[in-house]
């Protein structure tokens, strides 16, 4: 961070002036050693376990509460189990931070992209990378490729649709905040209001309960609603990916913060030692493919 330059009073005597110059001519100094430490401090602010943390020596990781499955168990975020308890900890490791020096903390999922400093070092919690979101917060690299599905109770109307047009007349709900509720909005454009709710437990809860026809989540979470939550309910299909570009989720981070491209790097190492593929084979296996809407 540059130190703000002084303001320079009017001199009022040659011998100050020349003082005056000299202060000037110096002032880029410490400017030049800022840029130096910025421009050669990638080896020693990513050094593994060092970084300008929260607390110093421990990192702090937020996720909301609860913590769905199946991205954690047991609405234990510090378990290490679930695909993102275990991504966390798998790049606290590459950061070079132990079990015991990840600190969670619980953040509602649309504070933790909403303008303003955080409080946390990172925060995973199925959160898409968006130019949107982009513009309050730091992401790092995606960690997962996600997809966007339809759960519908079996039987009704909402579960025989085979395409996007197939759900234009229906009630359709999703999280606010969330792109599974874009996906109504911009992709299905439904002839009714589709209906936000603040948490995906109560989006359950409305289609149990016959307030909505069919709610939309990632593709994962849906399979797991159908197989533990919601027995009586089938994911109709999955959405397309918009405009080409797969839609992933990323950790997210303070705006301009200085860990940003240490997460990244993490995370591209742990996909790259094929890391995030074999915890995707261990957490997510159960969801496997499902119908395409079109």
């Amino acid at each position: 961070m540059h130190l703000a330059p002084r303001v320079l009073r009017r001199a009022i005597s040659a011998a100050t002036i020349a003082l005056l110059a000299t202060a000037v001519g110096c002032a880029p100094q410490p400017e030049e050693k800022a840029s130096d430490q910025a421009s050669g401090s990638t080896a020693t602010t990513c050094a593994k376990g060092k970084l300008a943390t929260q607390t110093s020596g421990k990192l702090t990781i937020a996720t909301d509460e609860p913590a769905y499955e199946p991205w954690f168990e047991d609405d234990k975020p510090a378990n290490g189990k679930g695909f993102e308890s275990a991504v966390a900890y798998a790049v606290a490791k590459q950061l070079g931070y132990d079990k015991s020096a990840v600190v969670w903390q619980s953040v509602p999922f649309n504070k933790a992209f909403a303008p303003g400093v955080k409080t946390f070092d990172f925060d995973i919690n199925q959160v898409s990378i968006s130019a949107e979101r982009k513009k309050a917060v730091d992401f790092s690299s995606g960690y997962y490729d996600v997809r966007q599905a339809v759960i519908a109770l079996k039987g009704s109307k909402a579960a025989k649709a085979t395409t996007i047009a197939g759900l234009k007349g229906l009630k359709l709900g999703a999280q606010v905040g969330t792109t599974s509720l874009n996906y109504i909005s911009d992709v299905v454009k439904p002839t009714q209001q589709e209906a936000a709710f603040s948490k995906n437990d109560q989006a359950v809860s409305a289609l149990k309960n016959g307030q909505v026809d069919a709610i939309v989540v990632d593709l994962p979470t849906a399979f797991y609603i159908t197989s533990a939550e919601v027995t009586n309910a089938k994911i109709v299909g999955q959405f397309e990916n918009q405009g080409g570009t797969p839609e992933q989720f990323g950790l997210v981070l303070d705006k301009g913060s200085d860990l940003t491209s240490c997460v990244s790097s993490a995370v591209d190492a742990l996909r790259k030692d094929g890391t995030l593929a074999a915890l995707e084979k261990q957490w997510l296996s159960d969801a496997v493919d499902a119908p395409v809407l079109k």
